[in-house]
């Protein structure tokens, strides 16, 4: 397969959808120090993270989606459809790409940062392979994929604080974690709005096809505001005002048709970039 049908695959557009979990997750592990000795895996995983990652997430869920993505017009013109021909040599390439980073973690990473890397590759990988598919069970699609973003920042923040002989155990680390699960499954169950009429006529069952539009944006504001006040202690005013925005910003979806539901849909990289840079920050220099 060509380099720039690969890299159509991957998404370029939704790396920031894994970049962001990792550097927030080195950041509030570094704790405002840091040493050059931490750079180069560091820079490891970050590279991961870019293509490697995406093509992992993304491939495979092509490869093992084309009945329904033939039917479904976003699939076709705003990303990618993966032909038959083509799944086994994506997969091939997906290994091939993926192995010389998890031979590194074998090397260089303790049990934790290992279980959370292997969490990501579970996650992202089940979602839409067989046997879990965890995308055609309701509830269990939002939580798969919402759980590698998760394990992403998880990942990053306990490998760098294992390398800064760090104790983690005394921090908030789990009520992070489920502040951020509440906001990945409301951004997964959003996205899979705009397939709902896609997604039923290829007979899939998704959590937005389940509660239908109208139910799905009301679950995403109950979870983002539910995010806000589980991260208050950790980002204060700040995780109150980016859940009110996203309370206001899917109650405003309620009221859309399909085709203007679509279009704001394509905004949401950027509307989540730019929360995840202000996110970022707020750690950064605190």
């Amino acid at each position: 397969m060509k380099l720039k049908r690969l890299l159509n695959i991957s998404r370029p557009r939704f790396w920031i959808y894994e970049l962001g979990p990792y550097l927030i997750g080195i950041t509030a592990a570094a704790q405002g120090t840091y040493s050059l000795a931490y750079l180069i895996p560091s820079f490891v995983f970050f590279l991961f993270f870019t293509y490697p990652a995406n093509i992992y997430i993304y491939g495979i869920n092509d490869a093992y989606d084309y009945e329904t993505d033939k039917l479904n017009p976003k699939k076709v013109s705003y990303e990618s459809l993966v032909m038959p021909e083509e799944q086994k040599k994506l997969l091939i390439h997906i290994a091939l790409v993926s192995l010389p980073f998890l031979l590194y973690a074998f090397v260089t990473l303790s049990i934790a940062a290992l279980v959370a890397f292997g969490a990501f590759f579970f996650f992202a990988g089940f979602y839409s392979a067989t046997p879990i598919r965890a995308k055609t069970k309701p509830f269990l699609d939002s939580i798969f994929s919402a759980g590698h973003y998760i394990a992403t920042a998880a990942f990053s923040y306990i490998f760098l604080t294992d390398l800064m002989n760090r104790d983690y155990s005394n921090d908030a680390l789990v009520l992070c974690i489920l502040a951020g699960m509440c906001w990945a499954i409301a951004m997964h169950a959003y996205s899979a709005v705009p397939d709902i009429k896609a997604d039923s006529d290829a007979g899939l069952k998704t959590i937005a096809t389940t509660l239908q539009k109208r139910g799905t944006i009301m679950l995403c504001a109950g979870l983002y505001a539910f995010s806000g006040i589980l991260s208050f202690p950790y980002l204060g005013i700040l995780s109150i005002i980016l859940a009110l925005f996203y309370v206001g910003f899917m109650l405003m979806s309620l009221r859309t048709t399909d085709d203007e539901l679509f279009r704001i849909y394509t905004y949401f990289p950027i509307i989540n970039t730019v929360s995840g840079m202000i996110i970022f920050f707020i750690i950064l220099f605190r």
